[in-house]
């Protein structure tokens, strides 16, 4: 199974880390930066539909990105057309690395959050060492204990948490953590297997209250169309913003298509 490979190469590389950079370290960085994060929180609470860019080198799913544009370029056209970056950090999957994130921070003024498979207390230090302003949080890969705690030091040091679900049972268990920012993932982790259906059907589990974030699988205005539906406060684009050569200019496409009232 992709998602048990995923995270026993994750155990393995943040024992290679801690072995540059003791934990001890870390903890001391992360305690001592005077960053004052930007809410994720905030950028995807507004009115209308939120969007949050992703940047990543490649997918288990997808392969290598068909990427137009260079990274700086890429970071242009998201300052000036979406609410928040996601980076991508895990290294063996998705070729990401904690250093695009730290070149990232530097070119942008908007919220990042590092997306991983974050499985310790060193990756969210180091989620704040870096610059980032959120973490995810993935509840198939977590029990609950694990899960609290990893959420709770996040928001001790000032980061934001997309906790991501996708399917019934997760969401139960987020609903009963009371967590702020709930990632429905419409990308099965266990066959890959996308369904936009998995955002319509869970969002119904939901009181007003929770941001929640359609994940995965929107590539096209029609899927845009479908999930204007579900009322989701944002979308996280990855693989179409990455292969186009203007994703300025599809985001602000697709946000028009999305907020336009009926």
């Amino acid at each position: 199974m992709i998602l048990d490979d995923i995270v026993a190469a994750k155990k393995k590389k943040f024992l290679e880390h801690k072995a540059n950079i003791g934990e001890d370290k870390m903890k001391e960085m992360a305690l001592a930066s005077n960053r004052k994060s930007i809410s994720f929180y905030d950028a995807l609470a507004k009115d209308g539909l939120s969007i949050i860019g992703e940047f990543k080198k490649a997918s288990p799913s997808h392969g290598i990105m068909d990427s137009k544009i260079e990274l700086i370029d890429r970071i242009d056209k998201y300052n000036a057309s979406v609410n928040a970056i996601s980076v991508l950090t895990e290294e063996d999957f998705f070729q990401g690395s904690a250093d695009y994130l730290v070149q990232i921070r530097d070119i942008t003024p908007l919220p990042i959050i590092r997306k991983d498979f974050i499985i310790d207390d060193y990756q969210v230090y180091e989620a704040k060492v870096i610059g980032a302003d959120a973490i995810l949080l993935i509840a198939a890969i977590l029990d609950d204990v694990t899960f609290k705690h990893l959420y709770d030091l996040a928001y001790s040091l000032g980061l934001d948490v997309l906790c991501e679900v996708h399917d019934e049972a997760e969401m139960r268990r987020m609903l009963d953590m009371d967590v702020q920012i709930i990632g429905i993932n419409n990308r099965n982790l266990k066959t890959f297997v996308v369904s936009l259906d998995t955002t319509k059907k869970l969002v119904e589990m939901v009181s007003e209250g929770k941001i929640l974030v359609s994940e995965s699988g929107v590539t096209t205005e029609n899927d845009v169309i479908i999930l204007k539906e579900s009322n989701v406060n944002a979308l996280l684009i990855g693989t179409a913003f990455m292969e186009s050569e203007n994703p300025e200019e599809l985001a602000h496409s697709w946000r028009s298509i999305y907020n336009v009232k009926e």
